[in-house]
């Protein structure tokens, strides 16, 4: 794309015949000028101001039209002009175009009003919330948007260095990842490599200048690859445009950080892009290149059969060019190529053709019938088309305004986490929107948060557990790992040959082998395998898992069935479908009400008079106290897939009394979706205790061990255990 910038100053040696010439001819998409552009082009002319530091609608329309953007935009954009805002020219506009274009002006208002600086906390929750409302209203709003963003940019020079900073901050942080996600790579690749050259600029020269240092002999190259890749297709008949691929400092920088790479390593500093007719010819030409240079396998991704999220589609690759230097190649369709270029505004360039590829037209007809049904009949569209922008993402503002980027389901936690390493550590409480609120509470769009600290760093291992909720980023749980790690080894010693003594009795392993242990769990000696499971480097569930294959030579022996999906176990004709009676078939059989089992214990079967097979826990006292003699009656059971049936189960609490105790419970378990059958509550005046006694009915091990947790973290709880018979 043609750069334009200071256009204000060329503009000015234009007459407004001579600039809508200029509008037309830079565009793909306009032929001739209409009534209705001239008559936009009439007021955005008189609106000129070359004192102010905002830019001009003028300017931005010529950017939008080497876009291929459709003449409503244009338009919009001219009409949008900061110096034409006022009730009363909507008046003038409501009367002299048609009613998209004011529809359309509202909404471009609403996203120019948004700015990530240090305002109110409640203001900047609701330009957030505009924002992207504005983005499902209308998507050519947010085209012109990024637009005028870029152009900003551009005219950023003369401003003042925290000015510049501000500006390219807020464009690489909020705007250039949303040209990523609507798919236009040419406003995207420029918000970035202009923000980053206000936001490093020492960086940006260095890389600039290394570029520049290899330009004569990286062209040279290039010529010579290009020649050769535009030979070899010609051979083959493919109508082929080979060309070198332009550079994109910030990509560069990207690469050359999240690598850990030279300058000189990087493979898509010689490149080229292929552009064909066809699918077809893309493959065609791909083997054609890969059996006449050496291909590198690491390098190469398919994206027109995984397309990517915003519709990019194309082949990357990377060989061994001439004299051995890695040369990176894209190939794609023309259309592709302009899809790739102009994302949505690509819409209009190919509303009219008939053969497209399938994900192209997938796309265009998406965006298509979002643009022609803007109003309420097809809401469920626009909301389905909100949540493919915007599915795995959450938007939410510090105290001082910065927005912030995180996972759907992300906590509090993780936003501490996000912000700094040392407050994440230090965090002991939340406030959403000035209200304090539990740290598991689940962030949403637009609110701004607020992290309470103390003075020393203390994360809590009840972070790691996933069944309590406190954080979903990895990269929070890979910071509180890590400051785990760097705690004191004697105490992960300790609490590590805890676990593993937890775990081999509940096995029932009484003599262990060390050193089967040590060579499975790959580690030197027994203090560093209690070390790592102390650190949780070593999870509960590898502990199990890797216990199991060394004692019971099978990785899901003894393992609780409901956490093994896949596995199918054949059913005897037993009463109770979940229990299988192993190597007896039809026999009828129940839970025994004295221990109540669930999916996941250990359990056995004893036969009884007249009415088949009771089930109990191993654990069971009744088990462990039977008679000598009807110990000959036991028989082996074990769970089948018992496809969503419940089990019923007793939980008692112990709490130190107080208002809202059960409410708090009950409200735990109503989230959960676990269906109470009965409460039994005892208090003790004299000691201020309280004693529960909850039957539940539940689905699992695993179910039950979320809810233990779950009320386990309730103020004043003391105790929370399953009823042994």
């Amino acid at each position: 794309m043609k750069k334009i910038r200071d256009q204000h100053h060329l503009i000015s040696q234009y007459s407004i015949p001579a600039y809508i010439d200029l509008l037309v001819n830079h565009s793909a998409h306009l032929y001739q000028s209409s009534a209705l552009l001239e008559k936009a082009c009439q007021y955005a002319w008189h609106a000129q101001d070359t004192e102010s530091e905002m830019p001009s609608s003028l300017d931005v329309a010529i950017l939008l039209s080497q876009l291929s953007a459709d003449e409503t935009t244009i338009i919009v954009c001219l009409l949008s002009d900061s110096r034409l805002r006022s009730p009363e020219f909507h008046k003038i506009i409501q009367r002299e175009f048609p009613d998209e274009v004011l529809q359309m002006i509202k909404g471009l208002e609403k996203l120019h009003g948004f700015k990530a600086g240090k305002q109110n906390g409640h203001e900047q929750s609701e330009r957030l919330r505009r924002m992207l409302l504005a983005m499902v209203d209308d998507v050519r709003v947010v085209l012109i948007k990024l637009a005028y963003r870029v152009q900003r940019l551009r005219e950023l020079a003369t401003a003042d260095v925290e000015t510049q900073k501000a500006v390219a901050a807020e464009s690489l942080e909020i705007f250039a990842p949303i040209a990523n996600r609507l798919g236009i790579g040419q406003l995207k690749w420029e918000l970035e490599d202009l923000s980053f050259r206000y936001l490093q600029p020492e960086t940006y020269k260095r890389i600039a200048r290394l570029l520049e240092e290899k330009r004569s002999g990286r062209e040279s190259y290039i010529r010579q690859v290009v020649t050769e890749v535009d030979t070899l297709l010609k051979s083959a008949d493919i109508d082929a445009r080979v060309y070198g691929r332009p550079k994109h400092i910030y990509s560069i920088w990207s690469k050359m950080t999240h690598k850990n790479k030279q300058f000189s390593e990087l493979f898509d500093v010689l490149a080229i892009r292929v552009t064909v007719n066809t699918i077809t010819e893309c493959y065609t030409a791909l083997g054609l290149i890969h059996g006449h240079w050496h291909y590198i396998a690491n390098e190469f991704d398919d994206y027109i059969a995984n397309t990517k999220a915003n519709g990019y589609q194309s082949l990357h690759t990377a060989v061994y060019g001439p004299e051995g230097k890695p040369v990176e190649i894209q190939i794609r369709t023309k259309a592709m190529h302009e899809f790739a270029e102009f994302g949505v505004a690509a819409h209009w360039r190919y509303k009219e053709r008939t053969k497209q590829d399938e994900v192209l037209e997938k796309t265009i007809h998406s965006i298509r019938k979002l643009l022609e049904t803007p109003d309420s009949e097809d809401e469920e569209f626009l909301a389905s088309f909100k949540t493919e922008l915007f599915s795995d993402r959450v938007f939410v503002l510090s105290p001082d305004g910065k927005i912030i980027d995180l996972p759907q389901g992300s906590t509090p936690l993780d936003f501490a986490y996000a912000i700094h390493t040392e407050i994440g550590h230090k965090c002991r409480g939340a406030k959403v929107n000035g209200q304090i609120v539990p740290l598991t509470t689940q962030l949403q769009n637009g609110v701004q948060v607020e992290i309470l600290t103390t003075n020393q760093a203390s994360p809590s291992r009840d972070w790691l557990n996933p069944n309590l909720g406190y954080i979903t980023s990895n990269k929070a749980r890979s910071k509180i790992k890590a400051w785990f790690r760097q705690q004191d080894y004697e105490q992960h010693v300790m609490d590590g040959k805890t676990a593993i003594d937890r775990e081999l009795k509940r096995m029932h392993i009484a003599n262990p082998d060390t050193q089967k242990s040590l060579a499975h769990f790959k580690v030197n000696s027994e203090k560093e395998w209690h070390a790592k499971v102390g650190r949780g480097d070593i999870t509960s569930r590898q502990l199990a898992y890797g216990l199991n294959h060394i004692y019971f030579d099978d990785p899901v022996q003894a393992l609780p069935q409901s956490r093994l999906p896949g596995r199918k176990l054949k059913n005897t004709g037993s009463h109770d479908q979940a229990i299988n009676v192993c190597g007896v078939g039809n026999l009828l059989t129940y839970m025994a009400n004295c221990c109540k089992p669930v999916p996941g214990d250990e359990i056995i079967g004893f036969i009884t008079h007249g009415k088949g097979v009771s089930v109990h826990r191993q654990d069971c006292i009744n088990i462990l106290n039977l008679e000598h003699e009807k110990q000959k009656r036991l028989v082996s059971v074990e769970w089948a897939d018992h496809d969503h049936q419940t089990f019923e189960i007793n939980l008692s609490i112990q709490a130190v009394d107080r208002t809202g105790l059960l409410k708090d419970i009950t409200s735990i378990l109503s989230d959960l979706k676990v269906n109470v059958l009965s409460v039994h509550t005892l208090s003790n005046k004299d000691t201020q205790m309280a004693d529960m006694q909850i039957m539940l009915e539940i689905e699992d091990l695993e179910q039950l061990q979320k809810v233990s947790d779950k009320i386990r973290q309730l103020p004043n709880v003391q105790k929370v255990y399953r009823q042994r018979a």
